[in-house]
């Protein structure tokens, strides 16, 4: 069992967008956003996009979920999409670890 307020306890990698700082956290990475909405969507629609063009060079399929992070901050439909996968996820490493032990 974890103990939060152990003081070399690292703190759990974070994926999302930061509340507090507005930055994109990619675990234990972090990147600005810019403040307008708009052209933090047009930034994730631009990922997206080019991200579906990944097997092109310097193109990634790595775009693909890193645009749709940044369009969740501003996108309910996104947000509630990245929720579910995000509560999906953790039930099944929990399942694997109690499974595993």
């Amino acid at each position: 069992m974890e103990q939060p307020n152990k003081p070399d306890a690292k703190p759990a990698p974070r994926f999302g967008i930061d509340p507090r700082t507005g930055k994109l956290m990619m675990g234990s990475y972090g990147m600005r956003l810019p403040q307008s909405r708009g052209l933090r969507i047009a930034i994730g629609i631009v990922l997206v996009i080019l991200g579906c063009l990944g097997f092109l060079p310097i193109l990634g399929f790595w775009m693909v979920p890193l645009g749709l992070l940044v369009l969740s901050n501003d996108l309910a439909m996104v947000r509630r999409r990245r929720r579910r996968l995000s509560v999906w996820w953790n039930r099944r490493r929990q399942a694997r670890r109690h499974d595993a032990s």
